[in-house]
């Protein structure tokens, strides 16, 4: 009798782990909506990552940057993750933050690593 129990219990275990993965399976994930970030990206003379220099001087010039501004715990996680191209010394900010505020941080991080008028900053607020 308490064999019979254990596996009723088992196979209705079982059979309730089958229907919730059918029912997820159910739903179709949203799909991610980054079309204007890859038109932006596309743009004659936009600066991508690929154009990153591997010149010791700028992959280190863009380290320093990416470190200051992940170390800056009052930016969004949106602004943590914009991109950081340095080639020849110049750096180029791109991607979006929340405010005017992480705007001029990061801009603020990158004059006092790279030197004046080596930043182009090319970030574009979006808010929330």
């Amino acid at each position: 009798m308490l064999k019979r129990i254990a596996l009723t219990l088992i196979l209705s275990s079982a059979l309730l782990g089958l229907g919730t993965v059918t029912m997820a399976q159910d739903s179709p994930p949203a799909a991610p909506d980054n079309s204007a970030v890859n038109v932006r990206d596309r743009a004659p003379g936009a600066m991508t990552a690929g154009q990153q220099s591997n010149a010791k001087s700028d992959v280190e010039i863009t380290r320093e940057i990416r470190r200051a501004v992940v170390k800056d715990h009052s930016l969004s996680t949106l602004a943590h993750n914009v991109k950081i191209v340095s080639a020849n010394g110049s750096v180029t900010l791109r991607g979006p933050v929340k405010t005017e505020e992480e705007k001029t941080a990061i801009a603020s991080k990158a004059q006092a690593i790279a030197g004046a008028g080596k930043v182009d900053d090319q970030l574009e607020v979006k808010g929330q």
